[in-house]
């Protein structure tokens, strides 16, 4: 059994301002802390979504008439809840990344702590692991992978050691493999690797740590998902209900910090020719004011290290014609 401790439990709770009889949203539901302290209030329903069957099965141990778990990312849930008769809800709350039980199991290949088969899928039940995937990408996109989503220097060098790898193992096994030969087929060989290209170590950080993440988030479609889940969470809510987003690296706080400002100042994200002024009724009107963005506490990070990089960010949805002040 893995243990797993909730990030900004408290604080993300209370950022929904749960209401006597309101429905609300958890979409990444983990090990349940959120939810579980969600239930302990008089909510009237709560839908859960996860991707990982392990994190399904923990909620199956929730006998609550008011929860219901759904198997699949939540960019799936306006589907999800319209085919469940919800067509509006009082809050979504998104915890992102990884979970602590995913980190720590070594079978599941997230990290480069612990050796085990390169997998770092979400849900082992679909798509393919990040073994069949470096077993197949060119040197091409495995640069812009690592490079945009890991936010490597050394992605050039990185992915041509990888298909350099690869090709001399194929060179090895004579042309005798019965399909795709991957470069590495553990994590530890991976992160060794990547170790040996990487020239200048960090203080503090391990060197596979962003080719680790930046593979990590192209398999599971992480960056990808998150729009689609921030647009349906926001179509969803109704006015006065809340969306809490916690994020732990700059490239998923990046999209959410841009989607909550667009839509609390839309104004400043149009283009218009500058002959072309527009009045002030003109204008699109705000429809989220931002509320809050909180930094867990230090006795928190001290408690739990791996929550020293998240940061949570907090809006309401606004009535048609209402101020975003």
């Amino acid at each position: 059994m893995f243990a797993h401790t909730t990030v900004l439990l408290d604080e993300a709770v209370a950022a929904l301002a749960l209401c006597a009889g309101g429905v609300y949203v958890d979409g990444t539901f983990g090990r349940g802390g959120h939810s579980r302290r969600i239930l302990q209030t008089d909510v009237a329903r709560l839908i859960a979504f996860d991707k990982d069957p392990a994190a399904i099965a923990a909620a199956a141990e929730i006998k609550d008439a008011r929860f219901e778990i759904v198997h699949d990312s939540f960019a799936q849930m306006q589907t999800a809840l319209t085919e469940r008769g919800v067509t509006a809800v009082d809050g979504v709350l998104l915890d992102l990344g990884i979970s602590s039980p995913q980190i720590d199991d070594a079978q599941r290949g997230f990290s480069f702590r612990h050796d085990g088969p390169l997998d770092m899928r979400m849900d082992p039940t679909r798509g393919i692991s990040a073994a069949d995937w470096l077993a197949q990408v060119d040197v091409q996109e495995l640069t812009e992978v690592i490079k945009d989503y890991g936010e490597e220097r050394y992605a050039v060098s990185i992915a041509k050691a990888l298909v350099a790898r690869r090709l001399a193992k194929q060179a090895a096994q004579g042309g005798g493999a019965s399909g795709p030969v991957a470069p590495c087929d553990s994590t530890g060989e991976l992160a060794a690797l990547v170790a040996s290209v990487v020239r200048k170590k960090e203080p503090g950080q391990d060197p596979a740590t962003r080719t680790f993440q930046a593979i990590r988030i192209h398999i599971n479609r992480e960056l990808a998902e998150l729009p689609l889940g921030l647009n349906q969470a926001f179509d969803l809510l109704r006015p006065g209900g809340r969306l809490v987003v916690i994020s732990f690296h700059s490239l998923e706080d990046r999209i959410v910090k841009r989607f909550m400002q667009q839509h609390a100042k839309p104004e400043a994200h149009l283009a218009v020719p500058r002959h072309l002024p527009l009045r002030a009724d003109q204008l699109p009107q705000p429809q989220l004011r931002l509320l809050k963005r909180v930094h867990p506490g230090a006795q928190e990070v001290a408690g739990n290290p791996r929550a020293r990089s998240a940061v949570m960010r907090v809006a309401e949805k606004l009535a048609p014609g209402a101020s975003s002040r």
